[in-house]
């Protein structure tokens, strides 16, 4: 998937992808990670959500990445926030109080321009990516993070019958993934109303990733 893909997306305002409210799994399930209130939450891929005006209100400090300056622009005027603007690598930081938002390609963040992290949150991240590239992609978010608890969204459907972006990964990809390092456990699988894009029957899981022990 092409950088040029997602920022056509946004300029054309093709985001679908978008929930206008704050993903009932977060609210339901976040907590069970047991993050401290005032540690920082990692999104990656972020885009401009509105989980992240949840977690703030939550008590929690939010560090995100995300491809497009468009949707970290439109994020901090929906959160009212005027954002301070740094260079850091090859990404910019748009920082304002208990937000640090990395602007660029998610496989130039390292671990550095994170910071101490308390969990990972990423509903939009994984089933984002195209095949080829979500081994990578979870390598990457492991070693970035030191494998930190995380709160992950996934989708299971035909995958013949739609093409993604978002793509179906089912449960055996996700313990392929990160089974190695984490003990992984489903929280809640439901159906999305309608179907996925309105077309295709499709379950929505939330599963809890903890260090394996």
């Amino acid at each position: 998937m092409e950088a040029s893909f997602w920022h056509q997306k946004w300029e054309r305002g093709d985001i679908g992808f978008h929930e206008t409210e704050v993903n009932p799994l977060l609210i339901e399930h976040f907590e069970k990670l047991n993050p401290a209130k005032g540690s920082r939450v990692f999104l990656p891929l972020c885009g401009k959500t509105r989980d992240i005006a949840w977690l703030l209100a939550c008590g929690y400090r939010v560090v995100g990445a995300e491809l497009s300056e468009l949707a970290v622009n439109e994020l901090f005027k929906e959160l009212g926030l005027e954002p301070e603007i740094s260079k850091i690598g090859e990404l910019a930081r748009y920082s304002a109080k208990g937000i640090d938002i990395l602007v660029g390609d998610i496989f130039d963040v390292s671990a550095e321009y994170l910071g101490p992290l308390s969990a990972i949150y990423d509903r939009a991240a994984l089933v984002a990516l195209p095949a080829g590239i979500r081994e990578q992609y979870a390598l990457h978010l492991m070693n970035i993070t030191g494998a930190a608890p995380q709160l992950l969204i996934s989708y299971e459907y035909n995958q013949l019958l739609m093409a993604g972006p978002p793509f179906s990964v089912n449960e055996h990809e996700v313990k392929q993934h990160y089974g190695s390092t984490y003990q992984l456990k489903p929280v809640e699988r439901k159906n999305v109303e309608g179907g996925l894009k309105g077309k295709v029957d499709t379950i929505e899981i939330a599963w809890l990733l903890q260090k394996a022990k």
